[in-house]
């Protein structure tokens, strides 16, 4: 409540044109905190307060905008004052925020940096989309192996103030080979006169520029990582990967499996920043794909109907095996696309996989084919090879589901496609028709319709 109550009092601030009072609140602000109060503003009123606020905390503010409210200040500002923020920014903020940009305004952020932020932002931009040289930064502390311990603490205290993290730090030779990194905990424990070369950990977790940053990000959550060292080809240190921009991936891809698990095309925008024709657009895609893939279950009911007219009790249990069969699907690859997604299932389980789901399908349709039964007999008194006839197909279904549900996704991702494609909807879509023929086939045979 007393954060809200001073949000409103920093709105109001900004309403009456308290800038000097304004700017010493924000000066003792988190950078994010003042982000997010920024955002509260109008887009005037955001510019006005932006401009007042110290370089280099104008800098990190910049960088937790959102991309638009970055364009908008972009075109209020002097060009010396975006000098100033490009040259304040970290390199992987400054070349996210040149993704975002029109290409009007990238030609002049480029314009406006030096020529040294220049040349390391076009380096940058040059690394493949999504691949660990996209996400790193250039901001590390680098060390030679040949210095003692105070000299390391020495260059530490000179370099370390413009870096991104100073705990962990890389030791490279004089071509920028890596070769061991040391953390300031083992600065610390060793005497001054200890040599780096001695001390440092040569077993280095690493990645490679051209990697994919999926892959990067696995990588931090197997070793608890807080950077990792990235290098080219040749093995040379170029830049770290730090656990935000980790994070930061994380978020994005998980938004984008849950879009797609919802049958939805990925966006990029946040909701509430996405126009309504693209949200359509977004989602007409997929719900076309499965409305006319439905049809083939109204073909399988079509192709039934002689059955119904002589049965017509069957059409009553059709919802309860359906919704029933899509359900136990949907639990299954949701399942193995979260395993897939961890690394804890690989595309080579996919015969422990089968068998695995073949057992639980087996066993979750026995004890459901046991209630259903039970209440079924107690409605239909009378009708017990009509329960029969749904509680066989009930058990059948869940199989089928089960073993759909956690093949298809192994099967998306042999194929190279994204598992999470083969999510609810569509498997929901495949087993409602299999479910459909499965029943109507047994109770033809069973029920001995014509």
């Amino acid at each position: 409540m007393q954060k809200v109550l001073n949000m409103e009092k920093l709105v109001e601030l900004a309403e009456e044109r308290k800038f000097r009072l304004l700017k010493e609140i924000l000066s003792m602000m988190n950078e994010v905190d003042t982000a997010a109060f920024l955002q509260e503003l109008s887009k005037e009123q955001m510019v006005l307060v932006f401009r007042t606020l110290p370089k280099e905390l104008a800098a990190e503010v910049f960088a937790n905008l959102e991309p638009d409210e970055q364009e908008h200040i972009i075109n209020r500002i002097t060009d010396k004052e975006l000098s100033n923020i490009i040259e304040e920014l970290y390199v992987d903020d400054a070349v996210d925020l040149l993704e975002e940009l029109p290409a009007a305004l990238v030609k002049r952020v480029l314009k406006n940096a030096s020529p040294d932020t220049r040349d390391l932002i076009n380096q940058f931009l040059n690394y493949p989309e999504n691949s660990a040289g996209s996400i790193m930064t250039a901001e590390y502390v680098g060390l030679q192996k040949d210095m003692t311990v105070e000299e390391a603490f020495g260059y530490i205290r000179c370099h370390g103030m413009d870096k991104e993290t100073i705990y962990t730090c890389y030791v490279m030779d004089e071509k920028r080979y890596l070769e061991g990194v040391v953390t300031v905990r083992d600065l610390l424990m060793n005497p001054y006169e200890a040599v780096l070369g001695q001390i440092m950990d040569g077993n280095v977790i690493k990645a490679v520029t051209t990697e994919d940053r999926e892959a990067v990000a696995e990588r931090f959550l197997k070793y608890d990582l807080l950077s990792l060292p990235v290098v080219d080809s040749e093995n040379r240190l170029v830049g770290i990967v730090t656990i935000d921009d980790i994070v930061d991936v994380l978020e994005e891809e998980a938004t984008e499996d849950f879009q797609k698990m919802a049958a939805m095309h990925p966006s990029e925008k946040p909701y509430l920043k996405t126009g309504v024709l693209e949200l359509a657009k977004n989602r007409i895609l997929w719900l076309l794909v499965l409305m006319v893939s439905s049809m083939i279950t109204g073909g399988i009911l079509a192709r039934y109907e002689a059955a119904f007219a002589v049965l017509p009790i069957l059409v009553s249990f059709i919802p309860m095996l359906m919704d029933t069969g899509g359900n136990a699907g949907s639990q299954s690859s949701t399942l193995i696309i979260r395993g897939m997604a961890i690394n804890e299932i690989q595309p080579g389980d996919v015969l422990k996989v089968l068998w695995k789901e073949l057992r639980v399908g087996l066993l979750v349709g026995a004890v459901l084919g046991v209630v259903n039964f039970i209440q079924l007999d107690l409605r239909y008194p009378g009708q017990k090879m009509v329960c029969f006839t749904v509680v066989v197909s009930l058990l059948v279904t869940i199989v089928i589901a089960k073993t759909i549900g956690g093949l298809l996704p192994m099967a998306a991702k042999r194929l190279r496609l994204d598992p999470a494609i083969m999510a609810a909807p569509l498997i929901t879509t495949i087993v409602d028709g299999a479910s459909l023929v499965v029943y109507f086939g047994l109770a033809v045979r069973l029920l001995h319709l014509s």
